[in-house]
């Protein structure tokens, strides 16, 4: 079973190299349905995963100056307060329970196609405000959105574990059109660093986490993340966006039905 840990691990890493998305949003429902790993325990190790693969991220991306820590700390002042409070809903409501883990099934199923949306139609949203400058917040009020933003974002990805990754991105090009994408993709890495650890800590203390299979995942992810960024110049991303988007279709249906 470690093995198959491990190629999963690498599978996925593979995805997330090539497109830049899909970690959450493809690791927990395969450990759901693949492994039978129950949605707490799954999503738990999920966050504790993405903590730990994201900072990585976060150091390249601020060596290339693509992050832009206004709004990581923005962000962060609706997210992480947000990742609390859910936190101790779970813990109130039952986060082991039978019951909660439905929830929560259904929560990574709406998730997942939340992910499919912001993946189809992010390019027009940006083209569109874009070209409707008049529509674009500015000053208290984009701080405002952004802050609201990052609760929901926090509230999402401490329930699902999914959110921060094109949904997050997606939300960075509406409220942010000016970005290019390297400095969305920076941004919302380095949000996402603080948001999943919190997160992941609250799964610690409702005992959901499995280490082991953390490990696992994590040994095949790194090789996996690094042969994927290097073949995703060899693929184009609108294949690529197209295939992570029925795949992850497929996986919505799959955990609803």
């Amino acid at each position: 079973m470690s093995v198959s840990y491990m190629v999963s691990g690498f599978a996925v890493g593979v995805l997330v190299g090539l497109t830049g998305v899909g970690g959450g949003s493809l690791m927990t429902p395969l450990l759901t349905l693949l492994f039978g790993i129950s949605p707490t325990v799954a999503v738990g190790t999920d966050l504790a995963f993405a903590s730990v693969t994201k900072v990585a991220g976060t150091f390249a991306h601020r060596y290339r100056g693509n992050v832009h820590w206004h709004i990581v700390k923005q962000l962060c002042l609706g997210a992480l307060p947000a990742a609390v409070l859910t936190t101790l809903a779970l813990k109130y409501f039952g986060g082991l329970g039978t019951e909660t883990g439905q929830i929560i099934r259904y929560s990574i199923a709406g998730s997942v196609m939340l992910t499919v949306i912001a993946l189809i139609f992010r390019t027009r949203l940006q083209n569109w405000m874009s070209a409707h400058p008049s529509r674009q917040f500015h000053g208290k009020k984009l701080v405002a959105a952004t802050i609201v933003s990052g609760a929901i974002l926090g509230t999402l990805v401490t329930i699902s574990s999914i959110g921060a990754g094109a949904i997050g991105a997606t939300i960075l090009v509406l409220l942010y059109p000016r970005l290019t994408p390297a400095e969305i993709a920076g941004t919302d890495i380095a949000y996402a660093v603080p948001l999943t650890a919190i997160a992941a800590l609250g799964h610690w203390w409702l005992g959901s986490i499995n280490w082991e299979l953390l490990a696992m995942l994590l040994l095949g992810s790194v090789p996996g993340i690094t042969l994927g960024s290097l073949a995703s110049r060899a693929i184009p991303e609108k294949i690529l966006r197209v295939l992570l988007a029925t795949t992850l279709t497929t996986v919505a249906v799959k955990l609803v039905f």
